[in-house]
């Protein structure tokens, strides 16, 4: 049941138990045999005592499930020692990820991040266009990677940034990939074009997030508890009583007019 939570999405848990006699129970014996199961065993590396957890689906959904559920049985079973601190870099996120409803691509950290050195030629000279949504996958900017970097504490990012694109070119094919025509591109963002003719100097950096590592070393899950928050869930600010009724002389003042059917 706890996969099948709104904040999972996944329709079911597949689980398989290797016991100590070498025979195998699952919750999908009546549609695997026991020379299946022991395939899925064997290549899995399990071993007599061990737990097999399987969840299947599209894969963008699964892995993400998949991550939710590793740290909960690391939660449940007791392997996560909140007295220890484990830090780590996390350097070859995509560049792109998929929107399927749009059938292109988006930015996975934000439009102005450069690809790693070794796919620039790989951005520049293939259309970002996708032609079968089905096998997306098998795009050339599916596998570009980009030149950012997270430092991760226990699971927590605490500090993040990129290396910024600096050529023009490039930066107008980023803006192809996401959907923007050369007229829109060239409307919202022709003062970073134009600035990037006169030889923008590579650049970029990182930025902490001390309120986060505070509620770590705290050993506390809410930042809430470590910083000012002037609003309270639900998104209203019990201080100022915001957000509060505006009247007709501020929207007039404003020139802004309201059409609530």
């Amino acid at each position: 049941e706890w996969v099948k939570r709104p904040q999972i999405g996944m329709q079911g848990l597949v689980n398989i138990k290797v016991n100590t006699d070498g025979t195998y129970k699952s919750s999908v014996d009546k549609f695997y045999d026991e020379a299946r199961l022991k395939a899925i065993a064997e290549a899995v590396g399990a071993k007599a005592g061990d737990l097999i957890l399987m969840l299947a689906g599209a894969e963008e959904r699964t892995r993400k499930a998949i991550s939710e559920l590793r740290l909960e049985m690391g939660k449940r079973l007791g392997m996560r020692k909140d007295d220890e601190f484990k830090l780590l870099w996390v350097l070859d996120f995509p560049l792109f990820e998929y929107d399927a409803d749009e059938n292109r691509w988006v930015a996975r950290h934000h439009p102005f991040t450069s690809p790693k050195p070794s796919d620039i030629e790989v951005m520049i000279n293939n259309e970002p266009r996708i032609a079968n949504a089905a096998e997306y996958l098998k795009h050339p900017y599916a596998n570009i990677k980009a030149n950012a970097y997270d430092m991760v504490l226990n699971g927590n990012e605490i500090g993040g940034g990129s290396i910024r694109i600096f050529q023009r070119e490039l930066q107008e094919k980023m803006f192809a990939a996401l959907g923007m025509s050369d007229e829109e591109a060239l409307h919202k963002f022709g003062f970073l074009l134009g600035a990037f003719e006169y030889g923008a100097p590579p650049h970029g950096g990182i930025a902490f997030g001390f309120d986060r590592l505070c509620s770590i070393l705290g050993g506390s899950e809410s930042i809430r508890d470590f910083i000012a928050f002037p609003k309270n869930n639900s998104g209203r600010d019990v201080m100022l009583d915001a957000p509060s009724t505006i009247d007709q002389k501020q929207f007039d003042e404003l020139q802004i007019q309201l059409n609530l059917k």
